[in-house]
């Protein structure tokens, strides 16, 4: 069994009564191909950006001109020189040994994808661990949170020290597997779950990331969870939902939430659970994704008692919400998503592969995708994305995370299009970064070292020419289209120029080559070409 397909799909059934895990405390750390750390410089004494505009995280509006100083892998100095057309140089910061001038550059805190998964070429999607780790850092995101993979936990936990320690090109790592993966044997009562949660801690897990299971056995895991200190969250799975809604969860101690699945549940006022069609059989992913799409419409309306009673009840208990927009983005727009533009240089033809309408392959459920199910979906996010704008407005968190690797989703990528899409909801610009820098911080506890741009934290940092708050699409690797009025030739802007993490200079320009020359072996391996792969699997054999 491998990937988290396999996880996924399985979990439908078996994780409302127990699961056989894939990976046990016995297994020892599995060899990894990441290549050592060959790009990126520094980090160096003193670094000085000179004449920034600096977006700091907080919300706050964009200010500059300013210098940022780094010392080693810290924020040392941040200094105002002047005014926009007014630099005084008196102001400017002294001399570093590693100088970058910056003018016309915005400086945001590093990214952080509170939903990402690792794979490697060992599961099932077949792309290199490398490959990923790349993406996300030409993304800008130099933190994330893996909620789940068919790996085993020491797997993870030695990428995560390797990342610490800049041995390889990589963001650091938060760990949090799934729930039901922890133990070789089934978890099949409140002592055993509780155990396996302290299991978890003591292999180097930060969290644990539940998706279902018998009732007792998961409240017993998530209230040891609390009592230890891990953080949790939860995909709620639809054969849970009816015991196990965010109410519930949130009610025994879970910390937060991944996507909808779990909220318009606790919202319904006419049922107790959804209304599925006789013949619906939640394995079979094209009815479970369809039927998703209409979930929304049958839930309390906004602005009525019960949508504000679940609001309400969900800030009290500092309930964190991580939507993950963009993992269901092909839903309401297919051909969109498949020929989006990225795609033709940036994705492995194994992921193709991977993404192709299957019976197996987790998010592949295109088997014959409709008009109808698209209209229903657009409505979906119309009520789903109205609640989270409302709950970011009340004072609640809301996170980034992309879940990407799935549904045509590519890695980091996704992480720009959701950033994208809570702009959709009704964020502003500065909220949307707030949401991607500080609250990711605060979700993950680590407010007190990442997503701000303050003196004493870490030096993650993202550096892009141009304005990103006045165009989100700057930040894409691909940029976005701009007519050169003075050439009259239409050319292509934006990608995030620097990602910098611990200090260290990453030129994206270098990774996105390295990137394309991966995607382009792999192709010629094949005896294919590089640019757009074929939608339909038969054209691979013409």
């Amino acid at each position: 069994m491998t990937g988290k397909a396999r996880l996924f799909l399985r979990s439908a059934i078996a994780l409302s009564l127990a699961v056989t895990p894939l990976m046990g405390p016995a297994a020892a750390p599995v060899s990894d191909p990441i290549p050592a750390r060959k790009e990126g410089v520094g980090p160096f004494n003193r670094t000085v950006l000179r004449n920034v505009t600096m977006v700091d995280g907080t919300g706050a509006p964009a200010q500059g001109p300013i210098d940022i100083v780094l010392s080693g892998d810290r924020i040392a100095e941040i200094r105002a020189i002047g005014a926009p057309g007014a630099i005084k140089d008196s102001a400017r910061a002294a001399k570093g040994d590693h100088e970058i001038d910056l003018t016309g550059y915005y400086v945001l805190p590093g990214f952080i994808d509170a939903h990402v998964h690792l794979h490697s070429l060992n599961d099932a999607q077949g792309v290199p661990s490398d490959y990923i780790l790349k993406l996300w850092i030409i993304n800008g995101i130099t933190s994330v949170r893996e909620v789940g993979s068919s790996r085993p936990i020491e797997w993870l936990v030695d990428i995560k020290r390797r990342s610490e320690r800049n041995e390889i090109v990589a963001p650091r790592i938060d760990v949090f597997p799934f729930f039901h993966n922890i133990r070789t044997t089934p978890v099949n009562d409140p002592v055993q779950a509780r155990l396996a949660v302290n299991e978890a801690k003591k292999r180097g897990a930060d969290g644990i990331k539940f998706i279902g299971g018998a009732e007792d056995v998961l409240f017993a895991a998530m209230e040891e969870a609390k009592k230890i200190g891990m953080r949790t969250t939860m995909h709620h799975a639809q054969p849970s939902v009816a015991y196990a809604n965010v109410l519930t969860t949130s009610a025994h101690g879970l910390n937060g939430m991944e996507h909808w699945y779990g909220l318009p549940e606790a919202m319904f006022t006419d049922k107790a659970v959804q209304a599925w069609p006789a013949d619906f059989i939640n394995t079979d992913e094209q009815m479970r994704f369809g039927e998703s799409g209409r979930l929304w419409a049958q839930t309390a309306p906004p602005g009525s008692e019960k949508w504000e009673e679940v609001m309400q009840t969900l800030l009290d208990r500092n309930f964190i919400l991580d939507p993950t927009f963009t993992a269901y983005l092909t839903s309401r727009d297919t051909m969109r998503n498949m020929r989006a533009v990225w795609h033709s240089d940036y994705t492995m033809p194994a992921l193709w592969d991977y993404y192709r309408p299957s019976r197996s392959n987790h998010g592949s459920y295109w088997f014959d995708w409709t008009t109808e199910n698209e209209v229903a979906w657009r409505e979906n996010y119309h009520l789903w994305m109205q609640f989270i704008n409302e709950y970011k407005n009340k004072g609640g968190i809301v996170t980034v995370g992309d879940d990407a690797g799935y549904i045509y989703n590519l890695y980091g990528f996704g992480y720009v299009q959701e950033l994208e899409l809570l702009r959709e909801a009704g964020f502003s610009p500065l909220e949307v970064i707030h949401a991607a820098t500080q609250q990711g911080a605060r979700s993950l506890g680590h407010e007190d070292q990442l997503g701000t741009i303050r003196v004493g934290r870490k030096a993650d940092l993202v550096v892009v020419k141009g304005n990103p708050l006045a165009n989100l699409k700057l930040l894409f690797p691909t940029g976005t289209l701009h007519l050169n009025d003075t050439t009259g030739k239409t050319e292509r802007v934006g990608g995030i120029a620097y990602t910098i993490k611990d200090g260290i200079i990453y030129d994206n320009a270098i990774l996105r080559r390295e990137i394309r020359e991966m995607v382009n072996t792999a192709k010629a391996a094949r005896g294919l070409p590089p640019g757009p792969m074929p939608i339909e699997s038969a054209d691979l054999t013409q």
